[in-house]
């Protein structure tokens, strides 16, 4: 009996609508909530750190973390993603600033929320297992690298007025700079990471980030510390969300120059989110809906932008941080969100004493904690050309460009991958005798069948595609002597395409001018079904024909001698 298939439409039912569905209780409200505001805690320092990574400033952080944060929640596939500002498209984002303003950030945004949104009704959120694991870890490696470099001049308080956007003369300039450190500011820096790693290892649950924001403010004001603060940095910030509005001065230009940039953070937003998602199903033994959440995480970046935010993904960390506090429905992630404004609105006043040397050890860890050296170890004992994509994304990340270590990696990825595949397909040649494929026979009893005189007989074992769509061309220039009749056994064939379907007509082609009938046996059903549709099976008759199984092709070949 066969099961009835889903509409398309629940694909993108949020997860939302499922736990309210189920019956939502007073206890489970009150665990939500609890997660919601342990996550909260933990969030608020983060989405100002990030925020000041990206270029912008700290309540761009808090303004994306709000919005991009309850959308994600509400509108996601996921029961316990929790969404903000992404660590993961800092570079990308400080990249935009630089070159186009803050305004060229939101209309990227803009661009990239769509770009989530079509790719969700498209269905490619399954996809994310398409993308080759070295080129993902080579470049949130790079990325890791990246964000460290920036946090130097905050870490070691460098005079600076300016530090250089290129990988290579930003840390030549750091470089030049050293004789400026700030000895205070180090020492605030790194007992910042110390209290962080320290809290971490001991006691986990406490929230380490939010503590070393407190401590280390009330250290800089009690003892008149002369570290950086961000009122110092930035001026008093807004206790307030702006209200939403579309960006000026949209035009086909300025969206054309800024695509490239909007693909790149749609990318690392999608894979971020997907893995968070994948990861945290993996711990609470759920499933979330992959294309819902694409877009879920593409409406709430729009309206990210609109408000004013930044890009914003799913946080693995945070995500996780929600599960062990105790969060099950999405209602924690909005609670989360409604915890953060509530804190904008009246304790942002006292953000401006949080020093930057705190916010930047923050990063630091965030950075470390990105790299995922275990992911790393592990690949340099997969086979070589694995860890060099690797190697190759994670070099054109700081060195070149993120998008271009997007591209190469993948098509890099791709081109060893079908080299491999290349060498793991066959073309096995029966002379005289040949086992017969009848499938009325056992496997370990089929008889020796002998092929007529003017016969031959090959057999293709894996894909036939564009990698070796060369060697069935190649065929015929080994032949000594020419045959009468070509038997090509397909049974082991399972896939066809475009290229190899062209390969099999040049083959006949090239038969045919040798007088040499050809017979397909054996050919499964989606094969079949690409060269019925490219008009190959239609075609049969004077040169060459189908035959269902082995036996009867070599019937058939018979009646042609």
């Amino acid at each position: 009996m066969t099961q009835k298939k889903s509409p398309w439409w629940k694909l993108y039912i949020p997860k939302l609508v499922t736990v309210l569905q189920e019956g939502y209780s007073l206890q489970l409200f009150r665990a939500d909530a609890l997660a919601g505001l342990t996550v909260a805690i933990v969030a608020i320092p983060l989405a100002m750190a990030l925020g000041i990574a990206s270029g912008a400033t700290p309540e761009k952080g808090l303004i994306t973390a709000i919005v991009a944060g309850f959308l994600i929640s509400a509108l996601g596939g996921s029961r316990i993603q929790i969404g903000g500002p992404s660590g993961a498209g800092v570079v990308v984002i400080f990249s935009v600033i630089a070159t186009h303003g803050y305004d060229g950030l939101i209309l990227t945004t803009l661009m990239a929320g769509a770009m989530l949104v079509f790719a969700g009704f498209a269905r490619l959120g399954a996809w994310i297992k398409f993308i080759p694991q070295p080129v993902i870890t080579g470049l949130i490696a790079g990325i890791a690298v990246i964000i460290f470099s920036s946090q130097i001049r905050d870490l070691f308080g460098l005079q600076m007025i300016e530090v250089p956007k290129d990988f290579f003369e930003k840390w030549a300039a750091l470089w030049a700079a050293r004789d400026t450190i700030d000895p205070t500011t180090a020492i605030l820096s790194f007992g910042s990471l110390l209290f962080i790693v320290l809290f971490r290892k001991y006691a986990p649950s406490v929230p380490a980030f939010l503590l070393v924001v407190v401590v280390g403010s009330l250290i800089a004001f009690w003892f008149h510390l002369p570290v950086a603060t961000i009122k110092s940095a930035f001026g008093v910030l807004p206790n307030k969300i702006p209200m939403p509005h579309i960006p000026d001065g949209i035009t086909f230009d300025r969206v054309r120059e800024l695509f490239p940039s909007a693909f790149t953070i749609a990318f690392l937003v999608g894979v971020e989110s997907l893995l968070s998602a994948v990861v945290s199903d993996g711990i609470i033994d759920r499933r979330h809906r992959s294309n819902c959440e694409l877009v879920g995480q593409g409406v709430a970046n729009m309206a990210s932008a609109l408000f004013g935010g930044m890009p914003a993904a799913g946080a693995m960390s945070r995500t996780v941080t929600n599960i062990r506090s105790g969060g099950r429905t999405p209602i924690a992630g909005m609670m989360h969100a409604v915890f953060i404004l509530i804190a904008m609105l009246f304790l942002l006043p006292l953000a401006g004493y949080i020093p930057l040397a705190s916010l930047a050890a923050i990063l630091v860890v965030v950075a470390w904690n990105m790299s995922d050296q275990e992911k790393i170890k592990h690949l340099f004992s997969a086979p070589p050309s694995e860890w060099m994509v690797m190697l190759l994304t994670f070099f054109l990340a700081i060195s070149v460009d993120i998008t271009v270590a997007i591209e190469v990696g993948v098509v890099f990825a791709s081109i060893l991958f079908m080299h491999n595949m290349s060498k793991v397909v066959e073309v096995e040649s029966h002379h005289r005798y040949v086992q017969s494929d009848r499938p009325d026979r056992k496997e370990n009893a089929r008889p020796h069948i002998e092929l007529p005189v003017g016969v031959e007989s090959y057999a293709f074992r894996g894909p036939l595609f564009f990698g070796v769509a060369t060697q069935l061309i190649d065929l015929l220039e080994h032949l000594n002597p020419i045959p009468k009749v070509i038997i090509l056994n397909m049974q082991m064939v399972p896939l066809i395409d475009a290229s190899g379907e062209a390969a099999l007509r040049t083959f006949i082609k090239n038969c045919g001018k040798r007088n040499i009938f050809v017979i397909f046996s054996s050919v499964q059903h989606n094969p079949m079904k690409i060269l019925d549709h490219m008009g190959v099976v239609e075609g049969a008759g004077d040169k060459y024909i189908f035959a269902d199984s082995f036996d009867e092709a070599v019937e058939k070949s018979r009646a042609k001698l």
